[in-house]
């Protein structure tokens, strides 16, 4: 089971604790809800959604974010259950999928992570994930155990792992990095430094930077919706 702070904050305006359902995060790959069962089901309705994979980790239902303290964590089997129910609804899917699975470990023992990500790569997880890195040493070290299986690092500036450039994750033998919180964090950035510019001059033409509702909505696909509406012989939007 694994949740999305970015996804939990920007549709719920809540932080990670285990609040989102499984409907809210249908295009993040983040989460996996249950036992068994609503792993499987999970993975059925991300692979009809086109996603690429999936994390699935070994917190408690009423988990929290990889980056804070307190967390609490399944056993063993539980874990390996979750990953293996994962693989076979994947492998059971007409047509074949290539959906990734990532097992991610939250233990703060990196004895007993490295163990629990060994045992999900027995289970055939694709991908695995080590969650709230507190080293470069502990990530190379996590590498090498884990060796031939590709390992995910979460790039999480202010969290508990260190901060790493992509060439530094690459160098320490990481396949795939994410940055999970780059586009939330700097959104709310700039949506304090407009609404303060707003409340000094009394306008927003400053934190608009020229962009107007045309510009607006060009980015959220405009001329293609123009485009789809042309070619199927309507007019309503020609003179926009």
């Amino acid at each position: 089971m694994a949740q999305c702070a970015a996804t939990t904050a920007s549709r719920l305006g809540q932080p990670d604790f285990a609040i989102a359902i499984l409907n809210d995060f249908v295009d993040t790959a983040r989460v996996v809800f249950g036992g068994p069962l609503m792993v499987a089901r999970t993975v059925t309705q991300y692979h009809r959604a086109g996603l690429a994979g999936l994390h699935i980790e070994d917190q408690v239902q009423t988990k929290c974010c990889g980056h804070l303290t307190g967390k609490q964590i399944v056993g063993r089997d539980e874990f390996v259950t979750r990953i293996r129910a994962a693989v076979t609804a994947r492998d059971s899917i007409p047509g074949g999928s290539d959906l990734m699975i990532i097992a991610r470990s939250d233990s703060t023992d990196m004895d007993e992570a490295i163990t629990r990500l060994k045992l999900a790569g027995d289970a055939r997880a694709d991908i695995c994930f080590l969650e709230a890195v507190r080293s470069i040493d502990d990530l190379q070290r996590t590498v090498k155990a884990l060796a031939p299986k590709p390992v995910l690092y979460n790039a999480v500036t202010g969290g508990v792992s260190p901060s790493v450039t992509v060439k530094e994750a690459e160098a320490a033998g990481v396949k795939i990095i994410i940055f999970p919180l780059i586009s939330a964090v700097s959104m709310v950035h700039a949506i304090r430094s407009a609404l303060k510019s707003l409340k000094e001059t009394g306008t927003d033409v400053p934190s608009a930077w020229g962009m107007g509702p045309k510009q607006f909505f060009e980015v959220m696909g405009l001329k293609e919706a123009i485009e789809i509406d042309a070619k199927a012989g309507a007019s309503a939007f020609n003179t926009l």
